[in-house]
């Protein structure tokens, strides 16, 4: 799919869940059908064996956050260790969240996001957003990103500021492709914090 059907079809899911589109250059495209994973789609895989055999690949993590809505709703966050860089030219970037998610339709309707990518020492920061139902950003700092107003918590030793690009259907998992507005890092050295068989760690070189 090109840069062009990415955006329009990220503008077709967008609309369809009342978020605020710009106008731009592209051909509206009917969004992806979601829908659940059939019986006959299943492979003949122990769901803890999968997950026992993938915790072997260690990954950064995250914290994905966006702005207060008009509607009152205050900022939306969730933990996510799956994140990737996806472009160059264009600065894509891309996160995985589950279509079960309870803040992903609140991040949909911003139509933006940063991505905080966390330290070694903000374990406790990641588990605060890994929580479902709780004020997930009471104790804790943070500004706002140039350009989408997306909470960039105090600490992270970088961040990255998007625009949702286009949102396609991966199973049980929506994979959100994020243009790149802006980004930056902090002064401080510190690691990253790493996830790894189900627990957190850290680099050491």
């Amino acid at each position: 799919m090109g840069h062009a059907e990415m955006a329009a079809t990220a503008v077709r899911y967008l609309r369809s869940v009342g978020a605020p589109t710009a106008t731009g250059p592209f051909a509206t495209l009917p969004r992806p059908e979601l829908r659940a994973v059939g019986d006959d789609e299943r492979a003949p895989l122990d769901p803890g064996e999968f997950r026992r055999v993938l915790g072997h690949f260690a990954t950064g993590v995250t914290v994905i956050t966006a702005p207060p809505c008009p509607a009152g709703e205050g900022p939306a966050g969730f933990a996510c260790q799956s994140f990737a860089s996806l472009s160059l030219d264009p600065p894509l970037v891309a996160f995985m969240v589950a279509r079960t998610s309870t803040t992903w339709p609140r991040i949909a309707r911003a139509g933006v996001f940063c991505v905080n990518i966390l330290g070694a020492g903000q374990g406790e920061l990641c588990r605060a957003f890994a929580v479902s139902g709780a004020d997930k950003f009471a104790g804790v700092a943070y500004d706002a990103a140039p350009v989408s107003g997306s909470p960039r918590l105090a600490g992270a030793p970088a961040w990255v500021d998007c625009a949702i690009q286009a949102v396609h259907t991966g199973g049980d998992h929506l994979i959100v492709v994020g243009r790149v507005d802006a980004l930056g890092t902090t002064d401080g050295d510190a690691g990253p914090l790493l996830f790894h068989r189900g627990g957190f760690g850290r680099f050491t070189p």
